[in-house]
C-alpha cells in the first residue's frame, strides 16, 4: 500500500513556534527556523540581503517581513 507524501512533508516540516504567524507564508517561517531566528531580536542581527537568500524567501516575504519590523521599530544590520 503507497504512503501519502503530504503526510510524510507535514511531519518534515513543522513550524514549531508563532513567530511570524499569519504575517510570512510557511516557506520563509520554516527557513527562518531552520536558522534559529524565532524573534525580532535574532533577525535584526542579520541583512536583508542574507535573509533573501535563504531558501523559501521572495520579494512577496520580503515586503511582509519589512513592513512587519517597521511597525515594531526593528530593522537589518547594515
Amino acid at each position: 500500500m503507497a504512503k501519502c507524501l503530504s503526510s510524510i512533508c507535514m511531519v518534515n516540516h513543522v513550524v514549531e513556534g508563532d513567530f511570524l504567524r499569519g504575517i510570512i507564508a510557511m516557506p520563509a517561517r520554516r527557513a527562518l527556523e531552520k536558522e534559529k531566528i524565532n524573534s525580532l531580536e535574532k533577525l535584526s542581527d542579520y541583512s536583508e540581503k542574507e535573509i533573501m537568500q535563504l531558501h523559501g524567501f521572495g520579494k512577496n516575504a520580503m515586503g511582509k517581513l519589512k513592513t512587519y519590523m517597521k511597525e515594531n521599530h526593528v530593522s537589518f544590520k547594515n
